[in-house]
């Protein structure tokens, strides 16, 4: 059976390539994927344990049984559309164009709030001592829009804040540019800040978006930090298989 095979950031190096169809056996699974690439490319299986894996954009296990026409993303730690209910809850979109804040924050804004709190994640000149002359950004962008609006909606339940708007741009920015904006609105500050706060970090460690760093003397993809234990290893033992 044919299955789909996507690689990202670093992973993209490692291989060789951003994609393929692999042809697999009847009642393969997930660690088969795994399996291939290891023999295919050494460096691929020192990095099994910090992979995540999608089958079809959703989070998986290594012991997913696959099917003809499934698409499995191998996804390294993450460096890092549509609008659900429309204007008044937020809005979540991926973008290639520089991203207008006051037009966001704008577009959210409600005579009932009391408070809107903004991050603007900005492009800054230096990394670990190296000076940074421009990035350029990646995603899965299929699952990466599905994982932002899951986030925004979580914060409106978590938090009880009235409205969130996540805003991600890809491709190359320059040093002062917005690379994500991230604005909610409620009735009291506290809960905007919680809410704010809780999304940036919880979508620099879950949404496959990566970043790429571009040097004086070269470029690296950004060393990203661990996916959550429930994301590397979804519903447990059956995901803790790896290609040793």
């Amino acid at each position: 059976m044919k299955i789909g095979v996507l690689f990202f950031g670093v992973l993209k190096d490692v291989v060789g390539r951003s994609g393929e169809t692999v042809d697999l056996p009847e009642g393969a699974r997930v660690r088969d994927v795994l399996f291939y690439y290891a023999r295919e490319a050494p460096r691929f299986e020192a990095m099994v344990p910090s992979l995540a894996i999608s089958v079809n954009r959703e989070y998986s296990g290594a012991d997913r049984a696959l099917r003809e026409g499934d698409e499995v993303g191998l996804l390294p730690p993450v460096s890092g559309g549509s609008a659900e209910g429309g204007e008044v809850r937020g809005e979540v979109r991926i973008v290639r164009e520089r991203i207008d804040a006051e037009a966001v924050v704008g577009r959210l804004k409600r005579p009932a709030d009391g408070a809107a709190v903004i991050f603007d994640g900005v492009v800054r000149d230096n990394t670990r001592g190296r000076r940074t002359f421009y990035l350029d950004y990646e995603a899965y962008e299929a699952m990466a829009l599905k994982q932002m609006e899951s986030l925004a909606a979580e914060a409106r339940a978590r938090f009880g804040v009235r409205g969130a708007s996540i805003v991600h741009r890809l491709g190359r920015l320059e040093i002062g540019e917005t690379s994500v904006l991230i604005v909610v609105a409620a009735a009291h500050r506290g809960a905007a800040f919680e809410a704010c706060r809780w999304i940036i970090d919880t979508l620099k460690k879950t949404v496959p978006i990566w970043k790429k760093e571009y040097f004086e003397d070269g470029a690296v993809w950004a060393a990203g930090e661990a996916f959550p234990e429930e994301i590397r290893r979804p519903g447990g033992p059956a995901g803790e298989q790896s290609a040793s």
